[in-house]
């Protein structure tokens, strides 16, 4: 729990910066520009959503920073997730364009998407390697999981193009954080079911 918790902060911390940003707008503009980041004023404008930026580029330095602190290595998915937000989160707070923190997310899905799926193409299993040490499965069963550990990560990426350029910037930090966590649920879900076949086979050997 800890561990998903710890993973998610970055995503529980933006969503709450962008509510108190937008419910305070002009205080986070003049806090903004305090910075050397001056805000756009315009109709429509949501000034939560660079405060939010800059909070989750903050929050995933420090996310590292504590990994360090406390000894440990720090898994590459972590510099790679802190690489993509602070190239888009960057571009987002310098161009004054929200559209490139919206497709961190997409980036970051597609991503995980590529590696689990062309690992096959090199007779590679990711899925196993990561979770190998942890159960018996035979090998039809772990192909089968990298394939919708693939799938979902593919459609997740879609799913968040289509929020994010379909529906309000308050819908998507919504879906960002609630709708993120309740599908990756209802898949976990899928998978217990799928897994639970293959291992009362195992069992019965």
């Amino acid at each position: 729990m800890k561990k998903v918790l710890f993973d998610l902060f970055p995503v529980i911390i933006f969503f709450i910066a962008y509510k108190i940003g937008d419910a305070n707008a002009e205080a986070t503009r003049a806090f903004m520009s305090g910075l050397g980041l001056p805000q756009p004023t315009g109709t429509g404008e949501k000034p939560g959503i660079y405060l939010a930026t800059l909070v989750a580029i903050a929050a995933s330095v420090g996310q590292i920073g504590w990994v360090k602190l406390r000894g440990h290595a720090v898994e590459t998915m972590m510099w790679v997730s802190l690489g993509i937000i602070v190239v888009f989160g960057g571009a987002t707070l310098w161009l004054h364009d929200e559209s490139f923190i919206k497709w961190k997310p997409t980036v970051l899905y597609w991503l995980f998407a590529g590696i689990i799926l062309g690992s096959t193409l090199f007779g590679r299993n990711v899925i196993k390697s990561v979770m190998g040490t942890q159960m018996e499965l035979p090998d039809k069963a772990w192909n089968l999981m990298n394939l919708s550990w693939g799938g979902f990560f593919a459609f997740m990426g879609v799913a968040n193009l289509f929020v994010a350029f379909n529906f309000s910037t308050d819908d998507w930090v919504n879906f960002k954080l609630f709708g993120s966590m309740g599908l990756m649920l209802v898949f976990v879900i899928g998978q217990s079911m799928m897994l639970n076949k293959y291992l009362d086979k195992e069992d019965n050997k």
